[in-house]
């Protein structure tokens, strides 16, 4: 058995950006480019989207993916994705072995992404595989108004900084098992580095939108 399901968490109720799961990006939904990502993947045997909302759920249906309606005890700010991704694990009947998690608000993904990512999970032999990206910022801390810094001394020159690397929610895999064991990234995870503009995607505001339409446009 090696059979994959992606899971996509799409809330409604969206504070400072309403119905951004829903809002049209360039022709299409926000959260129909994450669908029809999945559905690329011959591996993957089936796309879940799991929310509270009836008109995320009806554009989901819409473009074919399999709706799993989430209780609001699990759709709440503070409530944890390995929350709801647990809970499709414990709906559907089908015998799944690895989660591919993907997020609606990381809407734009490199092409070859998942297959090269698979292959390394496979290869790697992991409970999990996530994206990351390195951080080319100078990061400090604010101590009782005094700039400390974190990475770099001060007058270090950015190319000379020791590498840091930030999750960007491109995508996970994980196996079910792991899930169900409420975890999503464990000890053993394995980092997989994305450089790439649509790493820096992330939707959460009006100007986040906007530059993703704006990526959507140039690499189109």
């Amino acid at each position: 058995m090696n059979k994959t399901i992606a899971i996509i968490p799409a809330r409604g109720g969206s504070k400072r950006l309403p119905g951004k799961n829903i809002k049209l990006l360039g022709e299409l939904p926000l959260l129909v480019h994450t669908i029809l990502f999945a559905q690329q993947h011959d591996f993957i045997a089936a796309v879940y989207v799991s929310t509270d909302d009836e008109a995320i759920k009806s554009v989901a249906m819409q473009y074919g993916a399999l709706v799993i309606d989430r209780p609001q005890m699990l759709s709440g700010d503070f409530e944890p994705t390995v929350s709801a991704l647990k809970h499709v694990l414990e709906t559907i009947t089908q015998e799944v072995e690895n989660v591919l998690l993907l997020q609606a608000t990381n809407p734009l993904r490199p092409h070859n992404l998942l297959n090269e990512a698979f292959v390394r999970f496979q290869d790697e032999q992991v409970d999990c595989l996530f994206t990351v990206s390195r951080s080319h910022h100078k990061l400090g801390k604010i101590e009782n108004h005094t700039f400390i810094p974190y990475n770099y001394e001060v007058g270090q020159r950015n190319q000379d900084l020791e590498p840091l690397y930030y999750e960007n929610g491109l995508l996970y895999i994980i196996k079910a098992s792991t899930i169900l064991n409420n975890e999503i990234i464990t000890k053993e995870s394995f980092p997989f580095v994305v450089n790439h503009p649509f790493a820096n995607v992330d939707i959460d505001t009006q100007e986040d939108f906007d530059y993703a339409e704006y990526l959507l446009k140039i690499h189109n």
